[in-house]
C-alpha cells in the first residue's frame, strides 16, 4: 500500500500538471473560437480564388500577425509540410486528470469515493463503476451525436438530458464530492475523445486527400466543427467542477445534483455570451440570466437553522456544553483534523484545519456548522459515521455561542 505522504506528493504533481495542461488546452480552444468568429472575408479576389474563407490582422507582443483560414486547404498550390496539430494539449489534460482520479479516488476509494450512506460498495465495485461511467459517458454521447448530427437543436437537448441523467445517477452511487468529480470526468472524457476520435482523424482524412491532389470532402471538417463547438460550451462547467471540492455547500446537500446542473447551465450561458460577443453582439441577457440562476441557487441552498417553537408547558432543552460536543469532535472529526491524523489514508489534516484542541474547535465552529451540520459534506463520505443526533448537538452548541 502506498503511504499517504507519497500519495499527497503524487496528487500535488498530478494536479499541477493537470492545471498546466488544462490552461494550454483551454487557452488554445478559446483563442481559436475567438479567431474563427473574428475572421473577415478576404479583401483580395486572388485570395478568395485560392480558397481563403477568412482572414484577420492582429497585433501582439510587439509584432503583427496575419491569420488566414482555408476550409479545405489552398487551391492551386501545395499545402505546407510545416503543420502544427493542436492535440497534445487535450491529450495531456486528460492523462493528468485520469492520474488524479486514480491517485485520489481509486487509491483512496474507501475514503473519497464511497459513501456508505448513499450506497454500500466495496472499493473494487466502486472503482469499476467509476471506470465504467467514463466509457458509458463517451459511448452514449457519441451515439447521440451520430443520431442527431443534422439536427443541432435536438442534439443539444439530448446531450443536456444525457448529462443531467448522469449527474442524477452518480449522486445515487457516490458521495456528493465524488459524484461531482465523476460528472466532470465524463465531460472531460467526452471532450478529449471528440479530439481523438473525430476532430483529428477528420483533419487527417482531409489532409490525405489534399496531398494526393483530390478535392477534400468537407464532411469530416463539419463533423469536427460540431464537436469543437460542444467542447467550448462544456469548458466552463468542467472548470467549476475542478474547483468544486473547495465548496461543500454545493455538493453537500441531498439536491447537490440539481445545484451542479444549475451552475453548469450558468457556465454555458456565460460562455455563450463571450462566443457571440466575438461578432460584436453583446447579449447582456445571457450573463444576467446566469447571475440570476446562481443567485437562485445560493438562496435555495442557504443554511436554515431556525429552532422550533417551544410547546406550552414543555421543558426547555438544555443547551449543549463543550463537554457534550468534545467526544463527538474527537470521535468523528479529529481523527482526520489533527496534527497527526489517526484515520488511515491521511498524512495531514485536510485543508490544514485542526480540530484537536478546544480553541481550534471554537475557531472553526462556523466551518463545522456549514459542512457538518447544515450539510453532510463532512465527515467526508461520512467515514466516521456521524449521526444526525450528533450533528444536531453540534449545531445547538454552535448557535448557543460555541462556548468552551
Amino acid at each position: 500500500m502506498i503511504a499517504p505522504y507519497v500519495l499527497d506528493w503524487l496528487n500535488l504533481i498530478a494536479r499541477w500538471a493537470h492545471l498546466i495542461a488544462g490552461i494550454s488546452w483551454i487557452g488554445a480552444s478559446f483563442y481559436f473560437v475567438w479567431l474563427d468568429n473574428s475572421l473577415t472575408a478576404p479583401e483580395s479576389p486572388d485570395d478568395a480564388r485560392r480558397g481563403m474563407s477568412g482572414e484577420l490582422w492582429a497585433v501582439h507582443g510587439g509584432g503583427f500577425y496575419h491569420n488566414q483560414k482555408f476550409l479545405t486547404g489552398p487551391r492551386g498550390e501545395p499545402l505546407t509540410e510545416n503543420l502544427h496539430w493542436f492535440k497534445w494539449e487535450a491529450y495531456s489534460t486528460w492523462i493528468t486528470g485520469m492520474a488524479m482520479l486514480a491517485i485520489v479516488y481509486w487509491a483512496g476509494a474507501s475514503t473519497f469515493l464511497i459513501d456508505k450512506s448513499v450506497l454500500d460498495l466495496t472499493p473494487a465495485a466502486a472503482i469499476a463503476i467509476s471506470i465504467g461511467t467514463l466509457v458509458a459517458g463517451w459511448i452514449g454521447y457519441d451515439l447521440l451525436c451520430r443520431a442527431f448530427d443534422r439536427r443541432p437543436a435536438l442534439l443539444w437537448t439530448a446531450v443536456a438530458a444525457f448529462l443531467l441523467f448522469a449527474d442524477w445517477g452518480l449522486f445515487h452511487v457516490f458521495g456528493g464530492r465524488a459524484a461531482y468529480i465523476h460528472v466532470g470526468s465524463i465531460i472531460g472524457t467526452i471532450m478529449v475523445a471528440n479530439v481523438f476520435f473525430v476532430i483529428i482523424p477528420g483533419q487527417r482524412r482531409m489532409l490525405a486527400q489534399i496531398r494526393v491532389g483530390q478535392a477534400p470532402d468537407p464532411r469530416p471538417g463539419q463533423l469536427g466543427k460540431t464537436r469543437s463547438v460542444h467542447n467550448t460550451y462544456l469548458t466552463l462547467p468542467v472548470l467549476f467542477i475542478m474547483i468544486s471540492n473547495h465548496y461543500p455547500m454545493t455538493y453537500g446537500g441531498p439536491n447537490g445534483w440539481i445545484v451542479l446542473a444549475c451552475i453548469s447551465a450558468a457556465g454555458v450561458l456565460v460562455r455563450r455570451f463571450f462566443v457571440v460577443s466575438h461578432k460584436r453582439r453583446y447579449v447582456v441577457g445571457l450573463p444576467v440570466a446566469a447571475a440570476l440562476l446562481l443567485a437562485g441557487v445560493a438562496f435555495a441552498i442557504a443554511p436554515r437553522t431556525h429552532a422550533p417553537a417551544a410547546r406550552p408547558g414543555a421543558a426547555t432543552a438544555a443547551v449543549p456544553t463543550y463537554a457534550d460536543v468534545a467526544p463527538i469532535i474527537a470521535k468523528r472529526c479529529a481523527v482526520c483534523h489533527a496534527a497527526t491524523p489517526t484515520q488511515p489514508g491521511f498524512a495531514a489534516a485536510p485543508a490544514g484545519v485542526l480540530l484537536d484542541t478546544p480553541l481550534s474547535v471554537r475557531a472553526n465552529a462556523q466551518r463545522i456548522d456549514a459542512q457538518a451540520v447544515a450539510s453532510h459534506a463532512m465527515p467526508l463520505g461520512n467515514l466516521t459515521h456521524m449521526t444526525d443526533a450528533e450533528r444536531a448537538t453540534l449545531g445547538a452548541w454552535i448557535r448557543a455561542g460555541a462556548n468552551i
